[in-house]
């Protein structure tokens, strides 16, 4: 009889603590790892990993999964990069808690803030719950290829305590106040992880309206946020604008401090305010060192939107002769585009009411970047659509047109809007080896039309670690594994080591490359997304079943809500 379940035998090993890699065998018993070095015993299943790199499992702590979690047992793209664990509820928008009157404004919040089509959530949504512990057990419900865990969202509290009041963004009562403190608290009870907001003019409905939690006072901040005291380090998870910084930072880090929970911001080096990356970064070292906890998350390559002619918006959808053929299916729409007498048209025709992004970066054309394949996410400024047009003497606006035809219609053009301030990615660098920063923000569930940057953390591995050599290959794992982990209290899993949770990734790393991402109509009612692949992923397992082989699926779904902290003996 085998001894263990399962032996990954004679891999590459980068166990999470940071440390050297080292070859050797890991064995799973019962869904944790029972041995690792060199494993005597025979294993029920053994794979051969000689030659590849075998890690934990991803955590990925910032996605948008809240209501695709309810109807999809896959949670991709993130899946499809190697995570094992992840957290959603963040950016204080979500579905719960949510009486029945007001579904149809929190489908619009998640519609205008996260690009998710109310087709889909009109469809996919079961709402079989209202209060936040109610969500939450009709997540634990269910099976999926890795674990999620959940933050309480601003947003929706605050339209359940405050109805229309909350859309109008009227100040919230000390009453408001209670009641929203103690939706928090239930939350936590029943295992949130903490408690999420949204301070950015960004986040808007698809009217226009900006997000309820938008410049929520101080005070309102502070007293929904004292529930975290009863769970110490639980997240207090935040983005914002930081138009008056000081003011901003000193509430945050007042909140953070005061209820001894991980203050954790979103971080990116914006152009139009090239100084607020560091700036940022001097107020986080100074909080941790003063004995705050107060985590950056970054994201580790330029944040940008994918336009085309099969995504949700690009430079061209709003001329009329454009708007006559957006009806028809892409192969027709691509013969048509390729007449010479509708390129023309097109190309002298004005918008006819744009959308407000593109009234201004439709016009950016030296930060519109072909994609290719494999994608190039810190394309080099000088092979914009511009300066490629400019080398060849070609309008740059007819380049662009011919660029959206290639590959049958299906070629992605790549806008960064942030961490693009300088070409060789130094603000990246120095943000994702500071001390105090995490690798986040791949947004997985969400952007669903225009973004897909759920594989970036694939793209670490492949740009940060392989081609430039910024980093190890084990220090790029740390922050991919044990860092986030252990941040958000989840000390059962992020390292192999005995007695944790056996989530595991089998990485054939000079072979690891990210697919071009393609549109797929699988989401509910025949909703439009991008998903991502990867090659190179040889084998993911969670709780020690495996769930993917070379990227694709198998029938395991091991994964499960987690509930509140989890120790090693879990």
């Amino acid at each position: 009889m085998a001894e263990f379940d399962l032996v990954v035998r004679g891999g590459t090993i980068a166990d999470g603590a940071g440390g050297g890699v080292f070859e050797g065998d890991v064995a799973v018993r019962g869904g944790r790892i029972a041995a690792v070095g060199r494993v005597l015993g025979a294993g029920a299943e053994e794979i051969d990993a000689k030659g590849l790199l075998v890690t934990p499992g991803f955590v990925d702590v910032h996605t948008h999964f809240d209501g695709q979690a309810t109807w999809d047992n896959r949670l991709q793209p993130s899946t499809l990069h190697g995570a094992s664990t992840i957290v959603m509820g963040n950016c204080g928008v979500g579905f719960a808690p949510c009486a029945p009157k007001d579904r149809e404004a929190l489908m619009s919040l998640m519609e205008g803030v996260e690009d998710i089509p109310g087709v889909v959530m009109g469809e996919g949504l079961p709402w079989n719950w209202e209060t936040f512990p109610q969500f939450m057990d009709a997540l634990d419900a269910g099976q999926r290829d890795a674990d999620i865990a959940v933050l309480v969202p601003h947003s929706p509290m605050r339209v359940n305590i405050m109805g229309q009041r909350a859309i109008d963004r009227e100040d919230a009562s000390e009453e408001d106040c209670a009641r929203m403190r103690a939706i928090l608290a239930e939350g936590l009870a029943a295992g949130a992880m903490g408690f999420s907001t949204s301070r950015t003019l960004a986040h808007k409905t698809p009217a226009g309206e900006l997000v309820p939690s938008y410049k929520a006072a101080h005070r309102e901040l502070k007293a929904i946020a004292g529930a975290l005291e009863a769970s110490p380090g639980a997240a207090f998870q935040m983005i914002s604008d930081w138009d008056d910084l000081d003011a901003e930072f000193d509430a945050f880090e007042d909140i953070a401090r005061s209820n001894g929970s991980l203050g954790t911001f979103t971080l990116l080096a914006l152009e139009h305010r090239p100084e607020l990356w560091g700036q940022l970064l001097e107020r986080t070292t100074a909080a941790n060192d003063s004995g705050a906890s107060v985590i950056g998350q970054m994201i580790c390559r330029p944040l940008g939107v994918l336009v085309g002619l099969n995504t949700s918006m690009h430079t061209f959808d709003h001329r009329p002769t454009f708007m006559q053929l957006a009806h028809l299916p892409l192969p027709q729409r691509v013969v048509e585009l390729r007449k010479p007498e509708v390129r023309a048209a097109i190309l002298s025709e004005t918008d006819d009411n744009p959308h407000p992004f593109f009234q201004f970066m439709g016009k950016r054309l030296d930060r519109h970047f072909i994609l290719g394949d494999p994608p190039n996410y810190m394309p080099d400024p000088e092979t914009s659509i511009a300066a490629l047009a400019a080398r060849v003497g070609c309008d740059p606006y007819a380049y662009l047109y011919d660029a959206f035809l290639g590959d049958e219609g299906r070629a992605l053009v790549f806008l960064p809007i942030a961490n693009y301030t300088d070409s060789d990615g130094a603000a990246i660098r120095e943000m994702l080896q500071h001390r105090f920063t995490l690798p986040a923000l791949g947004d997985g569930g969400a952007h669903v039309g225009m973004m897909c940057d759920a594989s970036v953390s694939s793209h670490l591995l492949c740009e940060w670690v392989r081609a430039r050599k910024a980093m190890s290959i084990e220090q790029a794992v740390h922050l991919l594994t044990e860092k986030p982990a252990h941040l958000f209290r989840m000390h059962d899993r992020g390292r192999l080591a005995v007695g944790l949770k056996a989530d595991i990734n089998i990485i054939d790393f000079d072979r690891l490359a990210m697919e071009p991402p393609r549109v797929r109509y699988d989401l509910p009612a025949g909703g439009r997304r991008f998903l991502q692949a990867a090659r190179g992923y040889s084998v993911n397992i969670v709780s020690g079943e495996i769930t993917y082989r070379d990227g694709e699926p198998t029938n395991a779904l091991p994964g499960r809500l987690v509930r509140g902290p989890q120790r090693i003996d879990a």
